[in-house]
């Protein structure tokens, strides 16, 4: 193997001097000078000789490379040709790391470990079907370039070990090059950015320069805005003045405080609060003022709580950095006069249940919205009154606060308060018909809690009077056949017009004087006569509706009648009969919870 080898290389470095130097054909000495003697042939280089010059050669094309990554793609199919080898995995010294060349073969992560091992040092690799390995270490002046695993097919003799020492010296020398440029490349360019950097700077020192000037005169307005106690007004004014574009201020919930400038909007249009709040985020998640559509839009939020915006109305776009810096100048002033209202009204905080408790009772329209505003709670939105009440316990503070809990958990805007046997929540929103109750029933554990849920408020006078709603649909809930779960009052149907202290027992006994009959038909035979009967009334009578809603033919649905006549005795055609009958469904559907 080793002659074939020789034999080759010998080959090529015949090919090799033929393309290198220049020679007279054969036979020309003989023909045109006959008197010059032949000189002798010199001796075929060795192959030895013929790889050192293909290294030099070589050699060449490494330096000329400039890429690390390329070189050791070149050194890494060139090293065959160094003896029996063959160029298992290369790596490259990126930022600390070893980094695999995307050259090298397909390898077992224990060669991979035991090159991070030999930590900088040459040492031998183990790899299955190769005798031997190595892994060479690419050595640079000032720091390790990489490394070379290399194995062969029988162990390298002296020479070939010489050759490839001589092609990783080569190697790690290209790599020293080629880091030196790119180092020296990068050295220009942060030197062109540092450059360009210092010119920016001297022009912002310019601009910083022309404008400390207006910085200081913005700053002392709205100094002396503030100091003058002018409130809101006298801080939109000066920002008008300053920009000359119309600026207003809006409480968190969107409503209009105050306006300076043309343009104003009459009436204000009535805030969206999902929107609202999506507005709200997408501008706290921002550094400085947001433009949406045509407003230039700051917060004013003192330690971080949001208790309004900021606005200049700039349809134009002619919004500039001194525009940007008087908004900002003023939303500061603006902070701390809305903190300092805050603050005065944050004494009422401590008593916020208070409030509930007013409204419930009948509180003033006018101190209500004040304290709403100072708890952080919008009253001028539309209102239900909700009752919550566990059969297993008090309404304690604990309990109250895990009503507190399910409700936030649901997304109920609501203020909270308790009685001794219940918990009252004034939501802005009409409750899910199961959310709450579930949400509740996951914080407690257990499901034996009773909700009811008064008609909608559209007046804070209207408070009482719903808070009442919403403990008759409790009532109607704890004392029906399902006792937990969710009532809404406006679903009570004829019940709302039951008082309070009627007799549950005097209206089972209506509902079997007129139904007996036939929940006891359909008992013993499986059938549906009463929720027959029963949609039959809410259809109005309506043949093809109640056919449908029961998703039975319309020739059933007047057997089943005929067959509730005969069951029951009583006449559908009588209006007493049917009144009655009428009145006794729905009881048996509220009260008595339907079939079964």
């Amino acid at each position: 193997m080793a002659s074939s080898r020789a034999h080759n290389l010998y080959r090529l470095y015949g090919r090799y001097s033929n393309r290198q130097g220049s020679s007279l054909p054969r036979g020309s000495a003989g023909r045109h000078s006959p008197a010059v003697r032949r000189q002798p042939r010199p001796p075929a280089p060795s192959p030895a000789d013929h790889a050192l010059h293909e290294l030099i050669a070589f050699s060449r094309t490494l330096f000329d490379t400039p890429d690390e990554g390329e070189i050791l793609r070149l050194a890494m199919e060139y090293i065959a040709t160094a003896g029996p080898y063959s160029a298992e995995a290369g790596y490259l010294k990126v930022d600390g790391d070893l980094v695999p060349s995307p050259s090298g073969q397909i390898h077992a992560s224990a060669v991979d470990r035991r090159v991070r091992e030999l930590a900088g040092q040459d040492g031998p690799v183990t790899v299955p079907g190769s005798p031997w390995g190595r892994a060479l270490g690419l050595r640079g002046l000032e720091r390790l370039h990489g490394y070379l695993v290399v194995t062969s097919r029988s162990r390298p003799t002296e020479a070939e070990r010489s050759l490839l020492a001589a092609l990783v010296r080569h190697t790690a020398a290209a790599l020293s090059v080629a880091f030196s440029h790119r180092r020296r490349r990068e050295d220009a360019l942060e030197l062109h950015r540092l450059r360009e950097e210092r010119t920016a700077l001297q022009g912002q020192l310019i601009s910083v320069a022309a404008e400390l000037g207006y910085q200081r005169a913005v700053h002392a307005l709205m100094a002396d805005v503030a100091a003058s106690g002018g409130g809101e007004e006298a801080i939109t004014r000066a920002l008008h003045g300053l920009t000359g574009l119309p600026a207003l201020v809006e409480d968190r919930f969107g409503r209009l405080r105050s306006w300076t400038g043309p343009s104003r909007p009459t009436p204000y249009p009535e805030p969206d609060p999902v929107r609202q709040n999506e507005m709200l985020h997408a501008v706290a998640r921002e550094v400085g003022p947001v433009r949406i559509r045509d407003r230039l839009i700051t917060l004013v939020r003192p330690h971080g709580e949001i208790l309004g915006l900021l606005a200049l109305v700039d349809a134009r776009n002619e919004a500039d950095e001194h525009t940007v810096l008087a908004l900002e100048h003023a939303a500061t002033s603006l902070a701390l006069e809305l903190a300092h209202l805050r603050n005065l009204a944050e004494v009422e905080l401590r008593l916020h249940r208070e409030l509930v408790d007013d409204l419930l009772a009948g509180a003033d329209e006018a101190s209500a919205y004040a304290r709403s505003e100072a708890v952080g709670h919008d009253l001028h939105r539309s209102h239900y009154v909700v009752v919550v009440q566990r059969s297993d316990r008090t309404a304690d503070e604990a309990f109250a606060q895990t009503v507190g809990r399910a409700a936030s958990a649901v997304g109920m805007r609501s203020l909270l308060t308790r009685r001794s046997d219940h918990v009252v929540l004034v939501a802005d929103d009409r409750p899910h018909a199961r959310a709450l109750y579930e949400a509740l029933a996951r914080e407690t554990g257990t499901r034996s809690a009773t909700i009811g849920v008064s008609a909608r408020c559209d007046s804070l006078y209207d408070i009482p009077h719903r808070y009442q709603e919403a403990q008759r649909a409790l009532e109607v809930r704890r004392h029906s056949r399902e006792g937990y779960g969710t009532t809404f009052f406006d679903e009570l149907g004829l019940y709302r017009i039951l008082g309070p202290g009627n007799d549950y027992r005097e209206l089972e006994t209506f509902v079997h004087e007129w139904l007996g009959q036939l929940i006891d038909y359909d008992s013993q035979h499986h059938a549906a006569m009463v929720e027959t009967l029963s949609r039959y009334f809410d259809c109005g009578g309506n043949y093809d509706e109640t056919a449908e809603s029961l998703a039975i033919h319309r020739s059933t649905l007047r057997y089943r009648l005929q067959r509730i006549r005969d069951i029951s005795g009583n006449d559908l055609a009588n209006v007493e009969d049917r009144l009655n009958l009428q009145v006794a469904t729905r009881v048996w559907k509220i009260v008595m919870g339907g079939p079964g």
